[in-house]
């Protein structure tokens, strides 16, 4: 089956190209996903269903004018550290329970494609390369991603809480982030856990998107006059900021912050004390956006030149059907290099090679 697959499509296989787009009912359809961002053979800010103005769905790339990141090369003690973290997780075949009474629980195939190089790395970073908090702190988030029920979240369970597009994902700052826009003004529903869960969702699908060589996405904020004295309770900022700073470290590149009024700042005194000394200083509040985000992908709202208009109906399931695609890309490749612990996010991004058989050779498979 897999022999005639690749001989009905060899260049994919061999080349990791687009052949085409093509459109399907007016939306691009989009073949295949094999390939980085910088081979991409998509116009220039090129949308899911190919609108343009007003734009409704996802830009599928960044601008010619975002800039990828070089990455940081390790030195020779964090590279010792890194191989005894990988060492060690290579090894895991179970991950613990937070209930004492219940069992350990089996490692999957999705906790191993997650366990990735840049992953084990982010942990090491966030715990200033202690390769024992380290592993901790990645056993916890493989505990709270399975007992938080991240993949029983599904879109049709979520799609209540942006129906008004009270968080959109669209777009790339200039260093090729993902931009994730929060916009309070439109709430439209209880304070109940499903908000939380809902952004949860949505930082899933922003590192679903997110092109090969970034690990990062930027917030986009805009605490429009609508927000007047309703903002989120403390427990539920704290939830949040624990959420993003213990499962998603090292994920934050950049806050943009805008149209902050007094009872916010007065909520941001509330919950710094629980922000730690590297996210505050990724925040920016109330500058000029264009110069963090290339005006052709940053929306009007937020100073940009992009026309977007939310209309759940289409937004929704264009944004899921490009992140279901990508993952499915991900997923694919990290078979066909091995099902390994350790393998390389900018290769299962579309990059050009897998770790290889050199460096991670614990397969796992299922």
């Amino acid at each position: 089956m897999a022999a005639a697959a690749q001989s009905q499509q060899p260049s994919n296989a061999e080349t990791g190209q687009i052949d085409s787009l093509t459109k399907v009912n007016g939306s691009i359809d989009i073949q295949d996903l094999h390939t980085s961002a910088a081979k991409l053979s998509i116009a220039e800010n090129a949308t899911v269903d190919g609108s343009t103005d007003p734009v409704k769905t996802p830009f599928i790339n960044p601008s010619s004018q975002s800039k990828l990141p070089t990455p940081p090369v390790l030195t020779e003690d964090q590279s010792t550290k890194y191989s005894k973290l990988l060492s060690s997780v290579q090894g895991w075949t179970t991950k613990p329970s937070s209930t004492p009474s219940t069992s350990a629980i089996p490692i999957t195939d999705s906790d191993r494609i997650w366990l990735t190089r840049e992953c084990i790395l982010r942990y090491l970073r966030a715990t200033k390369w202690d390769v024992n908090q380290a592993a901790i702190r990645l056993q916890a988030t493989l505990t709270w991603r399975h007992e938080y029920g991240l993949e029983n979240h599904s879109p049709e369970y979520i799609s209540p809480e942006m129906a008004t597009g009270k968080q959109v994902l669209i777009g790339f700052d200039i260093d090729g982030r993902p931009c994730l826009y929060l916009n309070p003004g439109k709430q439209n529903t209880e304070r109940t856990n499903r908000q939380v869960e809902g952004l949860v969702f949505m930082l899933e699908r922003t590192l679903d998107i997110m092109p090969a060589g970034q690990e990062m996405l930027a917030l986009l904020i805009n605490f429009d006059k609508k927000m007047g004295g309703d903002r989120p309770p403390l427990w539920q900022g704290k939830q949040v900021l624990n959420i993003l700073q213990s499962h998603y470290p090292e994920r934050l590149g950049r806050a943009l912050v805008i149209n902050i009024p007094w009872v916010v700042w007065t909520f941001f005194k509330l919950i710094n004390p629980f922000i730690d000394p590297a996210t505050r200083e990724k925040l920016k509040f109330d500058q000029d956006l264009r110069q963090f985000v290339p005006p052709t992908q940053l929306l009007k709202t937020y100073g940009g030149d992009v026309n977007f208009v939310y209309d759940h109906d289409v937004y929704w399931p264009a944004l899921n059907e490009l992140a279901v695609k990508k993952r499915a890309m991900m997923t694919e490749r990290w078979i066909k290099a091995g099902k390994k612990i350790g393998e390389s996010e900018h290769y299962l991004r579309g990059g050009e090679e897998a770790v290889g058989n050199g460096l991670v050779e614990n397969n796992h498979a299922s």
